[in-house]
């Protein structure tokens, strides 16, 4: 008979929030696309509370694009409620180094081109 009290680790463990991110125009993949993240990012608007480093589920659907691309990443930053600079409150999730995410990120910088190179402000740091 076993008397260990520690609690069941796998209990305790809390599930990924799954987000369902739609971006209709090429300006608004712009604004949330992170090219920073070495494997590629992207913003989320969300006022629902997150940590740094907290999984995300991201469910993404691109302009022109009816295929949706999951995507199991991570929180890398949070945009508070009210932050400066009018910023839109939300998470900056970093994709996985994964094969689904590298080619995300490709038909993202597919998708928006030569606006990478562009200096306008965007949802990211």
């Amino acid at each position: 008979m076993s008397t260990d009290a520690t609690p069941n680790a796998a209990a305790s463990v809390a599930r990924p929030s799954v987000i369902q991110l739609s971006i209709k125009e090429k300006a608004a993949l712009y604004a949330a696309y992170i090219p920073l993240f070495k494997e590629g990012g992207i913003f989320v608007p969300t006022t629902r509370e997150h940590r740094l480093g907290d999984d995300v589920y991201v469910l993404v659907t691109l302009p022109d694009d009816v295929q949706r691309y999951p995507v199991a990443g991570k929180v890398a930053w949070i945009s508070p409620p009210r932050s400066t600079g009018n910023r839109t409150q939300g998470v900056g999730v970093r994709f996985p180094a994964d094969e689904k995410s590298a080619q995300l990120k490709l038909q993202i910088e597919q998708i928006l081109g030569a606006r990478l190179a562009s200096d306008r402000p965007t949802q990211t740091i």
